[in-house]
């Protein structure tokens, strides 16, 4: 604890008589400093304690009192002490009494007492507290420093709790909480994750403070890792502001936390290797192979349906592949699932388990992230239908197909199942195809332009009558030898025969595709 002017008064060697402000000896004294100038303010920092014998001020003018201990009080001065026998033989009472209008402790201060002695009490204790608060810092250092390297995160924080007489909470890169001490902090720290959002958005390291409703908590949060994104976060409560020895505690926390984070992502980037290796054994048909790379870490889940999962993004840092990576993984770290999480250059592919928490993740994040799509922030994701080790290739291709349809429609996400369940009129909006019905169809429009007859509408009506004759004419209000007639003049323009079903089929795609919407 600081020096507070109560324990000066009980300083045996001291001597010191309160003489006003009893209520108010429990505040700390930054310093003990003498003065003899009329307004001794300009040189106050605030919170000493001001020495004085008098020697330039009336003291027995009441009005002067007044003025002189208000400007003291109003400067942050936390006490006023007078030596008696000096200039006045006792303390004048307008001093007193402007003393106790003020609220501002005065103490008597015997003549045998020198200021000097004051003076080294207060350095000395300053000093005291200074040392017991580095020794305390280094004894909860070495405690954080044995529990950072017994294993988890959980043994560091119920120390670092204990040291801040609050609590301490870890988050993972998605502000999702991964721990926290006690047990009672978990739900105060999970009403902290937009906060932990907003700082995972400022460049590392980062830190903030948040002020929690009325009679709660102060909240320090700290963002944690050496790169660009921070890959974790630390929250720190209190009832108030950190002294020195809890501020040695948090400083020692954060280096430690960074260090294993650090750690776990080298352990990542390995992992990933290992990832790459078994997807590359995987598509190229060897699951036996595969199963024998991936051991324990990756076994469990080729034992399953998985899915795979291609996305791409259109942002050159990568922010959006690597928030796709980071939900993936942090879903899948809290439901105790695995997933496979292989960057391939400008593309992530993702290997996770059917209808697992990390295939739901990354469908909500590209959902997400539609809604607030930017130009230069494009997510595409592309999903294949479930599948197992020896049909990994195919689902991959049916994760690529997805991405591209994905991409032409303009989507975020799209299912390979879900392409199947639908029409393929969709497919035919792009500008290649548009381009080759138009190409296909434009002699015959041309025809039609000159008023010679309507061979469009009327091979459109043969077309969707699967050739029948008599069914297409009553369609068109025309005699069947006249639509015979002008189906022979559309094999002559366009040089093809309607025998053909490839002829055919063409022909129709290429009328839907330039349909008016």
């Amino acid at each position: 604890m600081p020096p507070t002017l109560a324990s000066l008064v009980h300083h045996s060697a001291l001597k010191l008589t309160v003489r006003a402000g009893e209520d108010r000896l429990d505040v700390p004294v930054r310093w003990a400093h003498a003065s003899e100038l009329a307004d001794p303010v300009p040189y106050m920092e605030g919170g000493e304690l001001l020495l004085i014998t008098a020697l330039k001020l009336d003291a027995e003018d009441r009005e002067a009192m007044r003025r002189y201990v208000r400007r003291l009080a109003g400067a942050g001065v936390v006490g006023l002490g007078f030596a008696v026998g000096v200039h006045y033989e006792d303390i004048p009472e307008a001093l007193v009494d402007a003393a106790r209008a003020e609220g501002l402790p005065l103490l008597e201060v015997p003549r045998r007492t020198p200021f000097l002695a004051i003076s080294k009490a207060v350095s000395a204790a300053i000093a005291a507290d200074q040392y017991r608060a580095v020794t305390a810092g280094f004894a909860a250092q070495r405690e954080l420093t044995r529990q950072a390297l017994a294993g988890g995160p959980e043994g560091l924080l119920t120390v670092l709790a204990a040291q801040v007489d609050g609590w301490a909470a870890l988050y993972d890169a998605s502000g999702a909480v991964v721990a926290a001490a006690p047990e009672w902090a978990v739900r105060r720290a999970a009403r902290l994750t937009p906060d932990v959002t907003r700082l995972r958005e400022r460049p590392a390291p980062a830190s903030s403070v948040v002020a929690g409703p009325e009679h709660e908590d102060r909240v320090e949060l700290h963002s944690l890792g050496t790169g660009k994104r921070p890959r974790a976060a630390l929250a720190v409560g209190t009832a108030a502001a950190l002294g020195t020895a809890e501020r040695y505690a948090v400083h020692s926390a954060i280096a430690l936390l960074t260090l294993t984070t650090e750690r776990s992502r080298s352990l990542h980037a390995a992992e990933q290797r290992i990832g790459a290796a078994v997807l590359r054994m995987l598509l190229a048909g060897e699951p036996d192979h595969a199963r024998a790379v991936a051991g324990d870490l990756y076994g469990g889940l080729l034992d399953a349906p998985f899915r795979i999962i291609v996305a791409a993004g259109a942002d050159a840092s990568g922010d959006a592949l690597g928030a796709l990576a980071e939900a993936a993984e942090s879903a899948a770290a809290h439901s105790g699932e695995v997933v496979l999480v292989v960057p391939e250059g400008d593309r992530l592919v993702v290997l996770a388990t059917d209808g697992g928490a990390a295939v739901a993740a990354c469908r909500d994040h590209a959902t997400a992230r539609e809604a607030a799509r930017r130009a230069d922030d494009e997510l595409v994701v592309g999903l294949s239908a479930p599948a197992g080790p020896i049909a990994a290739s195919t689902a991959y291709k049916q994760a690529e197909q997805a991405l591209s349809v994905a991409r032409r429609r303009g989507r975020a996400l799209v299912e390979h199942e879900h392409m199947a369940a639908g029409s393929v009129l969709p497919l035919l909006a792009d500008d290649a195809v548009r381009a080759f019905a138009d190409g296909l169809l434009r002699a015959l429009r041309e025809h039609d332009a000159t008023g010679r007859g309507d061979l469009v509408a009327s091979l459109r009506a043969w077309l969707s009558r699967h050739g029948q004759w008599d069914a297409a004419a009553a369609d068109l209000g025309v005699h069947r030898h006249t639509l015979r007639y002008r189906m022979r003049r559309v094999e002559e323009i366009l040089g093809r025969s309607l025998d053909d079903p490839d002829t055919r089929m063409e022909l129709w795609l290429a009328l839907k595709a330039t349909a008016p919407e």
